[in-house]
């Protein structure tokens, strides 16, 4: 049987070296995809038969059930048989025991996104993961990813995508993780630590990711080196942006990827982006001049530019039992725009709505080290800083107290993998992103993978 496949997909990869266009490759590896799929069917199908027969040893004979069939070409499932569509599923369970100081409403001091989920202590779930993916047709590929947690269920990404357009050209429609920076369009359970870095909290929220329903186009490079440039157009409608439901569009990104090899044991990549979106009475809270919460309103814009640059290390280019990748990111917002100042507490200086002016321009960075010195074993280290920079209130700057500060925190982890779906991870920080308070914090993690676990990305 596993001759009988490899002479179809060697006769196939034949006919694939012949094909004219970038649609009957697809085709070609549509084909072969199908008729693994088939294969593996009738495996199970045998192994299962061969389980049952093993249980009846001893049991009065019986007449042999015939042999299968033999699976011929005009046998196997089309691309349209139902087979076709089965999709590749997978779950990833996630969470944590975290011992650290109950602060109600953390935050990051100096950045509007807070939120009682970054202070969650002792045992937690964190969200399941439900991906659900699979080749259209031999043009189009889909996946869908919904995410659970506390009973509450959310589409976090459903998006398709082109698979035969070629020269380089990539398309992706839906909803989809940006592909700003290096971390931005990872999941939770790909990251190296416990938690985001600081600065991708304070620049998109305690979901630390920016997610864009929209149209997506990037553009492959046909050089040595790899030179990927993007483009993004969505709805806008996540932080730092607000959902303001108008036609055309609320966002948009630019950026431009880099890479190459260095040798046989190293390479890198480098890249920088830029994000536009418009907020509309977004709102957070603040502290007025009689010490009394008030809430602010923002309208206008927000720009961030991101900078990213990562270096990969496996001797001999082999990184199965040893590696070591060190990234880091640059991230600086400007908003421009009016601020209102209101509250429902008469003794607020707020308690008649105030207008005014807006700008800021704030930013941050982190550099992180990870080394997998055993195919099971991994450790890392990881070091960032924030600054609030430059604030103007307008009429507003007598009414608010706004701090500046410089939130930093250091994370040290050690992770243990028995394989690439399953792995605990142990990590100790030092968390002074509060003005006065130094948070020492112990996180105890799981991430466990069911199902079908695509690659991940440089």
């Amino acid at each position: 049987m596993q001759k009988s496949f490899a002479m179809a997909a060697l006769l196939a990869a034949s006919c694939g070296a012949q094909a004219a266009s970038d649609a009957d490759l697809a085709a070609i590896r549509a084909q072969i995809d199908d008729m693994k799929r088939t294969y593996e069917q009738r495996i199970a199908a045998l192994e299962q038969r061969l389980v049952q027969a093993e249980s009846r040893v001893g049991e009065p004979a019986a007449s042999a059930p015939s042999a299968p069939a033999p699976i011929t070409a005009e046998s196997r499932p089309s691309a349209a048989g139902p087979n076709a569509f089965n999709p590749e599923i997978s779950l990833i369970l996630q969470g944590q025991y975290r011992h650290a100081r109950n602060v109600p409403g953390r935050g990051i001091t100096g950045f509007v996104p807070g939120g009682d989920g970054l202070n969650t202590r002792g045992f937690s779930v964190d969200e399941t993961e439900l991906v659900l993916a699979a080749n259209i047709d031999p043009y189009w590929r889909g996946q869908a990813i919904v995410a659970m947690a506390d009973g509450q269920a959310s589409i976090e990404e459903a998006w398709f995508q082109s698979l035969a357009i070629g020269q380089g050209v990539g398309l992706k429609v839906g909803r989809f993780r940006s592909s700003i920076g290096y971390l931005n369009e990872q999941h939770p359970h790909m990251w190296d630590f416990a938690d985001a870095p600081l600065i991708y909290q304070a620049m998109f929220g305690e979901d630390a990711s920016y997610v864009q329903d929209g149209v997506q186009l990037k553009w492959l490079a046909p050089t040595a080196l790899f030179v990927e440039l993007g483009a993004e157009v969505g709805r806008g409608a996540n932080f730092p942006g607000t959902d303001r439901n108008n036609n055309g569009t609320g966002g948009g990104a630019l950026y431009v990827h880099l890479g190459d090899d260095v040798g046989v044991s190293n390479s890198w990549r480098a890249g920088a982006s830029w994000l536009k979106t418009r907020a509309s009475e977004r709102s957070s809270d603040f502290v007025d001049s009689n010490d009394v919460t008030a809430q602010g309103a923002f309208a206008g814009d927000s720009t961030t530019w991101l900078a990213d640059f990562v270096w990969k290390w496996a001797p001999n280019g082999n990184s199965a039992h040893q590696n070591f990748k060190f990234q880091s990111e640059y991230f600086v917002r400007e908003e421009q725009g009016g601020l209102n100042c209101s509250s429902q507490d008469p003794t607020s200086v707020c308690a008649t709505s105030v207008g005014s002016s807006y700008k800021t321009r704030q930013s941050g960075w982190y550099a992180q080290g990870v080394y997998q010195f055993t195919p099971q074993w991994r450790a890392g280290l990881r070091y960032e800083q924030l600054d609030s920079g430059t604030r103007d209130f307008g009429l507003n700057a007598a009414n608010l107290v706004v701090d500046s500060y410089r939130p930093k925190k250091a994370s040290a982890m050690v992770d243990y993998s028995w394989s690439e779906f399953s792995r605990v991870r142990l990590q100790v920080a030092q968390d002074k992103s509060m003005l006065g308070i130094t948070d020492h914090q112990l996180t105890l993690q799981y991430v466990m993978s069911l199902g079908a676990h695509g690659a991940h990305k440089f």
